[in-house]
């Protein structure tokens, strides 16, 4: 069978449309590429291949803080703590409980495995403000273990307008009657001060000049810090929600240390921010740390 030959000039526009054609679909690939490493950039050169699905100008600096955690709870599902160490994560805030009768389904699995893969955790408790303050403490203390290792336990503040059973607010003076309680008795059960979450609106119409010997882990998501909270210093600053990490499949909340890795390492031996180490260990609040570390406390890397 004879094949009948193309003529010169055909051929050459066939290859020319073809080659368009890649052209073409080659830009595409790379705008799309281009718009994917936008989407889901690396936080830094120490965290590369941690992102952001949502990436928000305002907290640029935060990315640019040496010490990174995140927050966990059962909506994480399944976390591979391994691989979220080796991602870079320096701390792991696990939810353990909420009002005076629930725990998060995850919390015992996730809080032996983050001991197991190395990575320092402290345990949260969720404020349910239809519920006695003494009751939620004894159910913290019932599902929280004593362990000495641990980091400080997180007393979370803010109003749940989202809840079915009790979206209500409660008069400034109730609220912090209820904080003093699960405040202390938390300090009680850990040996350790507690960190205080909150969020804007929360800090705003209670915490503002309240509490000011205890470390504060604020929200802002948007903003830096101080653009958001009046007069408040902080030690933990929520930075996004929208986090990728490798070990966490889909959004985690992101959150920084506010200092070096110097002052990392003695906020992890004392249970106390190292601003505070001299004034408050007088008071039997922080553990003790060796000289050098004591004297090195205001210094920055």
């Amino acid at each position: 069978m004879k094949t009948r030959r193309r003529s010169s000039s055909r051929s050459k526009s066939s290859g020319l449309k073809t080659f368009v054609q890649a052209a073409r679909f080659s830009a595409l690939a790379v705008v799309a590429l281009g718009l994917a490493s936008c989407a889901i950039m690396p936080s830094s050169s120490r965290y590369p291949t941690k992102g952001d699905a949502r990436p928000h100008d305002g907290v640029a600096t935060a990315h640019r803080l040496p010490i990174h955690g995140v927050d966990i709870s059962k909506w994480q599902g399944d976390v591979d703590w391994a691989a979220l160490r080796q991602a870079g994560t320096q701390f792991a805030f696990i939810k353990a409980t909420e009002g005076g009768d629930h725990i998060d389904s995850k919390f015992h699995e996730n809080w032996q495995a983050a001991r197991r893969a190395g990575v320092p955790r402290g345990a949260y408790h969720f404020v349910y403000w239809c519920r006695p303050a003494h009751e939620q403490a004894a159910w913290f203390k019932r599902n929280v273990p004593q362990d000495p290792d641990a980091l400080p336990p997180v007393l979370d503040v803010e109003w749940n307008g989202q809840s079915v059973n009790c979206p209500k607010k409660v008069p400034r003076a109730q609220a912090l009657a209820m904080i003093d309680v699960m405040l202390r008795e938390m300090e009680a059960h850990t040996g350790k001060r507690p960190i205080i979450y909150t969020d804007i609106t929360f800090h705003k119409e209670i915490l503002e000049g309240e509490y000011n010997d205890y470390p504060y882990w604020i929200r802002s998501t948007a903003a830096e810090p101080h653009v958001r909270y009046n007069n408040r210093r902080w030690t933990f600053w929520q930075f996004t929600t929208t986090g990728r990490v490798p070990g966490v499949r889909g959004d985690v909340d992101r959150n920084t240390f506010y200092g070096t890795e110097n002052q990392w390492r003695m906020f992890v031996q004392s249970a106390c921010d190292p601003r505070d180490h001299s004034r408050l260990s007088q008071q039997g609040v922080c553990r003790t740390m060796d000289a050098v570390q004591t004297a090195s406390a205001e210094v920055t890397e």
